[in-house]
């Protein structure tokens, strides 16, 4: 994924979306902690002046006071004005002996229960709306208490708790204090904390808009950059396969520098290489008629001719030419066999280390020893210090075009000559030389003598004891090896060919 530009651009799309809901939650959640220390901070400052009021206003008794709770309830009704806030009072046992929401009269509301049917009984209601769960009303006053009993203590409560109702309250608990006494405990509530959380929530509405809508952008942009062009490449392929079109071409995609980009430029490149391997077939198949036309015409006009011929010895030589016809056309039928066959096997048998040094020596010593008399022998010169030379390759087609070069070094060397196998390296390569004292090409075929089925034979040698394929073979076998085969002609001194050379140039180590 590190050099994926396509992966990164995934990553990053589908990212931007979820970046704007944590950072709306984050902002939301840090604002949602302040509020609640604000409200308890508002809380505990108005608590304390209240505290303060009652504390010096409605006490009596020395050295022992007492709270007037009478007095306590006035000043409680003067002071405390907000609606939103629900202010108690209790005395020093925790008893209740003021509440704002009696001193101000405030009916309590809650939803009505569904209209009932004829004959239904209905449903028990409590003082100020339905009959509320008991267990949480319970619940509630247990905190409550818990809380007055902490500030009884003389120290300030503050915190959230839930209400009868399930609600959250924001409350502080202060005491009321006389010198060193706690003379009581004035609470102090608050309960819009639901309703600011769920403002908040509201505010995080266009954190969720704008989140939809960069993951919808970023699919559109997926879709746009990714999806369409990959179905452009698959219907490409699809004209490509019922023989619309030749080969896929699309430039667009191709001039991108991503993961795409590389796909279509690689399918470009394939389907250009199946095309010229299809015109490649094609002028082969062409090749291939034409050469076999010719000792098919040569037998079935000697066939014609054998009847007619009376005399023994001219009867002789259409044997011989028909013989000689037809060892030519099964040399052909198996060379042009073996081509074809060539690309498949290549492909099945994976590359491997070859010792070319060892392989070259082997091949040199079965040519000597099953040669002819009057065959010219092969001359095997190993690299200095005899170390193995090692290059990736296929033992069995490596092979093949040593032979083919050797064969092709035999039938153009003199009487006496002999052929010479070398083996050097080169810059980041090994080049194999075959050397022959032949008579040399012709300047103008040193890149002929590698088309297919073309011969060129010198004198005194028969006509049709070559196919035309060995060299070609040789040469489309090297640049399946990722290697090199040229020709070229040697000469002496004085600019005269002396004889030809074959150079088999294969990348050096192991695959």
């Amino acid at each position: 994924m590190p050099g994926s530009r396509i992966g990164r651009l995934i990553i990053a799309l589908n990212l931007l979306g979820l970046a704007f809901l944590v950072a709306g939650a984050l902002i939301l959640n840090e604002r949602r902690s302040g509020l609640v220390e604000a409200r308890i901070d508002s809380l505990t400052t108005q608590g304390q002046l209240i505290a303060n009021v009652i504390g010096g206003g409605a006490t009596r008794g020395s050295p022992e006071p007492m709270l007037e709770a009478d007095r306590a309830a006035d000043i409680l009704q003067l002071l405390f004005i907000p609606r939103s806030q629900r202010a108690r009072l209790f005395d020093a046992d925790g008893r209740l002996i003021a509440d704002s929401y009696l001193i101000a009269d405030r009916v309590e509301t809650g939803v009505l229960p569904p209209a009932r049917k004829r004959g239904e009984r209905a449903a028990p209601f409590a003082e100020g709306g339905p009959k509320r769960d008991p267990e949480r009303v319970e619940a509630a006053r247990v905190a409550l208490d818990n809380e007055v009993r902490m500030a009884l203590a003389g120290q300030p409560v503050t915190g959230v708790r839930r209400g009868p109702d399930g609600e959250r309250l924001v409350s502080v608990s202060v005491p009321i204090q006389r010198v060193q006494a706690v003379l009581g405990v004035l609470t102090l509530e608050a309960g819009d904390v639901d309703a600011i959380i769920a403002a908040q929530r509201r505010a995080l509405l266009p954190f969720i808009l704008v989140a939809v809508a960069a993951t919808l952008i970023s699919s559109l942009l997926l879709s746009r950059l990714i999806a369409q062009p990959v179905l452009r490449l698959a219907r490409a392929a699809d004209r490509v396969r019922l023989s619309r079109a030749r080969a896929i071409s699309l430039p667009n995609v191709a001039r991108r520098e991503d993961e795409l980009g590389d796909l279509a430029r690689s399918l470009e490149s394939m389907t250009s290489t199946l095309s010229q391997r299809m015109d490649a077939i094609e002028h082969f198949a062409a090749d291939v008629a034409h050469e076999i036309r010719n000792p098919l015409t040569s037998i079935r006009s000697a066939i014609d001719t054998l009847p007619l011929v009376s005399d023994p010895a001219a009867r002789d030589r259409l044997m011989a030419i028909l013989n000689h016809d037809i060892a030519r056309l099964d040399r052909l039928v198996t060379d042009i066999s073996n081509a074809s066959r060539l690309d498949a096997e290549l492909s099945r048998d994976p590359p491997r280390p070859l010792d070319l040094a060892k392989l070259l020596g082997d091949i040199a010593g079965l040519y000597n020893a099953s040669a002819k008399p009057g065959e010219p022998p092969v001359r095997f010169t190993p690299p200095e210090g005899g170390e193995p030379v090692f290059v990736p390759g296929r033992e069995g087609p490596i092979s093949q075009v040593i032979r083919n070069l050797i064969d092709n070094a035999r039938s153009f060397s003199n009487v006496g000559a002999d052929v010479r196998l070398g083996l050097r390296r080169g810059a980041r390569e090994v080049l194999v030389e075959v050397d022959d004292d032949g008579p040399g090409i012709p300047a103008d075929n040193l890149e002929t003598v590698f088309e297919r089925f073309y011969t060129s034979r010198p004198k005194g040698k028969a006509f049709g004891g070559n196919s035309g394929l060995g060299l070609s073979i040789a040469r489309q076998i090297a640049e399946a090896h990722s290697g090199r085969l040229w020709a070229q002609n040697r000469t002496d001194a004085e600019g005269r060919v002396i004889g030809s050379r074959f150079t088999l140039a294969l990348p050096e180590g192991r695959p």
